[in-house]
């Protein structure tokens, strides 16, 4: 693995998360600079590794979430195994794990345990509901998660059923929050020369997300509804039906309805007591977006686009996942990366969202082979010699 000169070289990761949260968490440390082996279980891996679709017989699934890492396989169950990861605990910076609350001190690999093997040990565990509270106990899934944050009741149309995200949005959200949890606790490391635990809970991050459909809540005592496409404050801002596409516009003040009733060709609508002014716009939505739908229904969407562009008004075309994987502007950003791969050829995964002008994160390795890293790892942190290493193999340790 190439050397980093990103912010997050010469820390080392322990990252014994799997499916999701963790690894998004693991991905967005290494590709930030800093080591991270990826510590998985002998003859099976992260969960994800056996999850279709496939590519040269590697899930694309794990390959996402799982490049700039090594991976070595480690039974933590095992006496020899347990001794390997405090040996890597003394050397490492950070420790990340995502199994049920209680499980790791159950191994003896809690906090507490391996912070007097390495007080200046950052510890993070993401679960689902925390560590703390009436329902820690509680096995943590992206699915269940989206339906108690309240996030699925805020989703979907106001005639029918919740609906979660399209994609994992409890995981990922956790993740972010882990990522950040651990950036801060190295920083203050470097005033207080200890770690600390960084504890995040997938249901305490969705539910801050609410931000303000839960302002609403407090403020009003009334319960937010699902909305479909509506925005509950802003009018317009949502989906509209043009000619031959769907199109997003986004007005969101005064001046930008002004520029948009005239891009509209309705002036007309700027002076209408009924919309001028964004309370009555939300008022009178019932009205305006049916509107709004007869007037863009008359020329296609992407003629619709460029007249809004140029006239500063936020709008966008409805894209598929394909067209965003193809996008030029995120190539030229350089948001899609393609990496050699021992088994695929070459993977292509999404880029580095965060961008440090001097000390830049970077996408280097592909995500690695189940133990590619084994041996490795064993020899240069360790210090075992083959020999020692095959016996471990032999006790079914790594």
């Amino acid at each position: 693995m190439p050397k980093s000169s990103g912010p997050l070289a010469g820390i080392r990761v322990l990252d014994l998360t799997r499916v999701l949260a963790g690894p998004f968490c693991a991905m967005t440390l290494g590709d930030m600079g800093a080591e991270v082996i990826k510590i998985e279980e002998p003859g099976k891996g992260d969960d994800t590794r056996s999850w279709p679709p496939f590519v040269g017989g590697e899930s694309t699934y794990f390959m996402s979430v799982n490049r700039n890492k090594k991976s070595m396989t480690l039974n933590l169950k095992a006496p020899e195994g347990g001794e390997i990861l405090r040996t890597l605990v003394r050397k490492s910076d950070v420790l990340l794990e995502n199994f049920r609350t209680g499980t790791m001190d159950k191994l003896g690999f809690g906090y507490r345990a391996l912070s007097r093997l390495n007080p200046k040990l950052v510890y993070c565990a993401i679960s689902g509901f925390g560590e703390s509270g009436p329902e820690a106990h509680r096995a943590g899934y992206d699915l269940i998660v989206q339906a108690e944050s309240g996030v699925m009741d805020l989703t979907g149309f106001t005639d029918g059923p919740p609906v979660k995200v399209g994609n994992s949005i409890a995981d990922l959200a956790a993740g972010m929050s882990a990522a950040h949890g651990v950036t801060l606790a190295l920083l203050a490391r470097t005033r207080t020369r200890r770690g600390q635990k960084v504890e995040i809970s997938m249901l305490d991050v969705m539910a801050s997300l609410l931000t303000y459909q839960a302002g609403s809540y407090f403020g009003t005592g009334q319960r937010p509804t699902r909305r479909g496409n509506a925005h509950p404050s802003i009018v317009p801002y949502e989906v509209f039906r043009a000619a031959d596409a769907f199109l997003v516009l986004g007005v969101a003040n005064n001046s930008l309805w002004a520029k948009c009733c005239a891009v509209l060709e309705r002036p007309d609508l700027t002076r209408d007591s009924r919309f001028d002014a964004e309370a009555k716009r939300v008022q009178n939505r019932d009205v305006l977006v049916p509107l709004l739908n007869e007037i863009l229904g008359t020329r296609a969407a992407a003629e619709w686009i460029k007249r809004f562009e140029a006239a500063g008004i936020p709008a966008g075309l409805i894209k598929s996942v394909a067209e965003v994987c193809e996008s030029e502007h995120l190539k030229a950003r350089g948001m899609t990366v393609s990496l050699p791969h021992p088994k695929a050829e070459r993977v292509t995964v999404m880029g580095v969202p965060v961008r440090l002008h001097t000390t830049p994160g970077k996408v280097t390795t592909a995500p690695p082979l189940l133990g590619q890293h084994t041996e490795t790892v064993l020899r240069t942190l360790v210090g075992l010699k083959k020999p020692a290493i095959a016996r471990l193999r032999t006790q079914g340790a790594i």
